[in-house]
């Protein structure tokens, strides 16, 4: 079967690239109009493209254009399940239009290797936008390999991100990391 794997980075692409690879032959497609700011993007980018060109693994780029993903998460934008779905849905919609486009058979994405992602989102966007291209949606889970990637890419030395991709995304990690810093701070004060 002919897949078309979307990939949000390098890091998350080793696991399920070769899992998938090892039963179908797969294209990996960078689609990913939610990333901020342009340089992230490319960080990412160049990152996957390093280890797939010394892989020997195609990829295909769709065009960098981050006002679809403010089209498509306006208005749900301060909610993060929502804002999510959202942006599942158009970069997975954008990959499953390539994959009619080039004939593939399937769709899958790297995103189910995060733990941090929502599996059964991810699963129904797929679905939904998979079902309005015409082609199939493998709704895979590899967030068992999440260990294994995170090892692979710190090996291999790939840049690795500390947010999500998109703008609301990077705020709340920020946020998230300073609470944890504080959490610290106070703790360390109070066993003095």
């Amino acid at each position: 079967m002919r897949v078309l794997l979307h990939a949000c980075c390098g890091p998350c692409l080793l696991e399920p690239y070769d899992a998938l690879a090892a039963e179908h032959d797969v294209t990996v497609c960078y689609a990913n109009p939610n990333i901020h700011p342009a340089e992230e993007y490319e960080r990412r980018r160049d990152t996957l493209r390093a280890y797939a060109a010394e892989a020997g693994i195609a990829v295909v780029e769709l065009p960098y254009e981050p006002e679809r993903w403010r089209e498509a998460t306006e208005g749900v934008r301060d909610v993060p399940t929502e804002r999510c779905r959202a942006c599942f849905r158009l970069r997975l919609g954008l990959t499953a239009a390539e994959a009619r486009r080039l004939g593939a058979d399937a769709v899958a994405t790297t995103l189910s290797v995060s733990p941090y992602q929502d599996a059964d989102a991810l699963r129904e966007a797929g679905e939904a936008v998979c079902a309005e291209a015409g082609v199939r949606f493998l709704a895979t889970d590899f967030r068992d390999r999440y260990p294994e990637a995170t090892r692979r890419s710190r090996e291999l030395g790939m840049y690795r991100q500390n947010y999500c991709g998109c703008e609301p995304s990077e705020a709340e990690a920020a946020a998230g990391r300073e609470r944890r810093r504080e959490e610290r701070r106070v703790a360390r004060e109070l066993r003095g």
